[in-house]
């Protein structure tokens, strides 16, 4: 069977974290390509290996996203995910009109193939854009639940600040 040749948009977060919980180790997609806008200097870096898993020992390349239209044509993408959590309606139809003039299908994964599974009861740290908190409120809940003699664990998807293999826990 011929692999499905992906390539996920994003702004190194959502989309690695799409990576991680759905693409890794499954054998019927190649992701050949990440791409990026929001993070400064990302492109030219590549998700290490040490994270990519086997499917991918040299890594998966980063790209910014204003080559979207020949990264399609260049890597033979069959489709592209979108994978950003802070746009508005109208950016994500005009890239997915965008994808699909170039070729690829569009998508955009839903809660069934993304979401964490847990037996244990979870506090959720959301909001609306990049830049709003998210971080110091965890801290913040993960320092109160502690005093509270609670047991706990953070879990974040990988972001594109420092070494990502020596964040990995």
């Amino acid at each position: 069977m011929e692999k499905t040749r992906v390539l996920i948009m994003g702004a190194a977060g959502r989309d690695f974290h799409n990576f991680n919980v759905f693409y890794r180790d499954n054998p019927a997609y190649e992701v050949v390509a990440f791409t990026a806008t929001q993070i400064p200097n990302i492109e030219g870096r590549t998700y290490p290996p040490q994270l990519a898993g086997t499917l991918y020992p040299a890594g998966i390349p980063i790209h910014s996203e204003g080559e979207l239209d020949s990264l399609i044509h260049n890597l033979d993408v069959d489709e592209v995910i979108f994978a950003y959590s802070d746009v508005p309606h109208e950016y994500v139809m005009h890239k997915a009109s965008q994808v699909l003039a170039a070729g690829a299908d569009f998508r955009l994964m839903g809660a069934k193939n993304t979401m964490l599974r847990a037996r244990v009861p979870v506090i959720a740290v959301c909001a609306v854009r990049t830049g709003s908190g998210k971080s110091q409120t965890s801290r913040r809940v993960a320092e109160l639940l502690v005093k509270m003699s609670k047991k706990l664990v953070v879990v974040r998807h990988p972001m594109p600040y420092g070494d990502l293999v020596k964040q990995t826990c």
